[in-house]
């Protein structure tokens, strides 16, 4: 046997050797490598080596650092190497910075305090070459709030808001998306309360435009350009937004310049809602119970005049119902200087229950002049009331009156089917002529006043001019 041969008979029975332990080994509890870093190592060495076939599925895969578990994001984004304290492109144009916004939800509106509040999807979009990083397969990487901390991100604000506060449940809902390119996305959800100046001259009748307005605070337009994306499609809201006093009609934006005298001109994004008012519940709830009260007072005039205890009663019933739907309305409402709509409309219904019940005290205080003019005509006429003079044309002249006589037999009795109530009221005379009605400067003019015609009237007045009111009303405001 030659010496080549016993080399090879040696090296085989070393191969042999070497595999048998590693089978021995395995099986005595040997833990396998990880699946990711065999995978990876195996990944690494297939493309290095280059021994395989080009069409092989491994070989689509090229070296990515972003899928490196080793890659810290700050290495990855080389966030050390840079300042970000100063805006991109810092010295040179301003940088144009996106914005869209999706509206999660219109909370509440308050006009008591004038504001309203919303939650939103806030995101911005702009481009910082600082953050650029080698990429061949991942098209982007995301973050959330600790990165946002260590770079750069627009200041915007609120313009005129109250109170405003980044959702954190269960952690701040921030995100951060860095593509190769240096372009960033930067979202948040955010709720806020922000002032509307509403005009409530025409409440409840009314619709209101409310607006969120959003601003950079320290850059003005010379080293930041604020925009909304796409326009108007950069406006986006849930279809299942709605509010219980309002109906939502439209959504907008705009885009305006803001001038401060002491730092300068900065760019404002304008979120414009319009809000009419659901105008149901207030006249369930105001309208419908003026009315009522209103009509309630005209009970009065088809009641006796002298059942006291039955109208004043109701009189002062619906003075103070319409007194306490008039404090009720205006507890939640804002102590403007200007008159209302429906201010109008319950003062006037207020005013028209008022008068009823002084229309039943006119009629209460004639009625009592008259009954007691009837006693004291009683007591002072004698006992030939009645017959008549030989002049044909008075009565018998007493110490106490003259009288006519048609007026004397026809009095409190009923005349062409109906009783006609009469007040007789003194008038002395300065003149001594002689009339079928006037006597002497101590005679008497009978005056004759039906107080009956009173209520009479008063039951088509009334509801004639509440009527006629009515149309006007809602003629003008609806």
């Amino acid at each position: 046997m030659s010496t080549m041969q016993l080399e090879t008979v040696f090296v085989f029975f070393c191969v042999c050797l070497v595999g048998a332990t590693g089978r021995t080994a395995h099986k005595r509890g040997h833990r396998p490598e990880p699946y990711k870093q065999s995978r990876f190592r195996r990944e690494t060495t297939r493309v290095d080596g280059g021994t395989h076939k080009s069409g092989s599925p491994i070989f689509r895969r090229s070296p990515d650092m972003t899928k490196s578990p080793m890659t810290k994001s700050e290495q990855l984004l080389r966030i050390d190497d840079h300042d970000f304290t100063m805006r991109p492109a810092f010295g040179g144009p301003p940088i144009p910075v996106g914005v869209d916004v999706q509206v999660e939800s219109l909370d509440t509106i308050s006009e008591a305090d004038m504001d309203f509040t919303m939650t939103l999807y806030l995101r911005h979009y702009w481009k910082d070459e600082r953050l650029s990083f080698p990429s061949t397969n991942n098209q982007s990487m995301t973050f959330d709030s600790r990165l946002v901390k260590k770079i750069w991100v627009p200041d915007m604000f609120f313009v005129h808001s109250k109170r405003s506060f980044i959702h954190d449940t269960t952690t701040e809902n921030l995100m951060l998306r860095v593509y190769p390119d240096g372009n960033v996305l930067y979202s948040l959800r955010v709720t806020v309360t922000a002032m509307c100046n509403m005009d409530l001259s025409r409440f409840p009748l009314d619709t209101q435009t409310c607006s969120l307005e959003i601003e950079s605070y320290a850059y003005t337009d010379d080293d930041l350009m604020l925009y909304w994306k796409k326009g108007n499609e950069s406006l986006n809201t849930d279809d299942k937004i709605s509010l219980s006093q309002f109906l939502i009609q439209k959504f907008h934006t705009t885009t305006k310049l803001a001038f401060y005298s002491s730092t300068g001109w900065y760019n404002r994004l304008y979120i414009h809602f319009t809000l009419r008012r659901h105008v149901f519940f207030f006249l369930l709830q105001t309208y419908f119970p003026a009315t009522l009260m209103v009509m309630l007072s005209w009970v009065s005039f088809w009641i006796d005049r002298r059942a006291v205890p039955a109208r004043v009663p109701l009189g002062i019933t619906t003075v103070l119902t319409m007194s306490t739907i008039i404090t009720g309305v205006n507890a939640a409402m804002p102590r403007v200087s200007y008159i209302k709509a429906v201010d109008i409309y319950l003062w006037v219904s207020f005013v028209f229950v008022f008068l009823s019940v002084i229309e039943y005290a006119a009629v209460n205080y004639l009625t009592t002049v008259q009954e007691r003019r009837e006693r004291k005509l009683r007591n002072q006429l004698p006992c030939t009331c009645g017959i008549v003079n030989p002049d044909g044309d008075m009565m018998m002249t007493t110490c106490y009156s003259d009288v006519d006589p048609n007026t004397a037999g026809t009095y409190g009795m009923p005349e062409n089917g109906a009783r006609q109530e009469r007040i007789l009221a003194q008038l002395t005379l300065a003149d001594s002529q002689r009339t079928s009605r006037v006597k002497t400067p101590r005679g008497y003019v009978n005056v004759w006043i039906d107080t009956h015609a009173i209520d009479k009237y008063s039951r088509v007045i009334f509801p004639a001019a509440y009527t006629l009111f009515n149309i006007i009303y809602w003629s003008i405001y609806s």
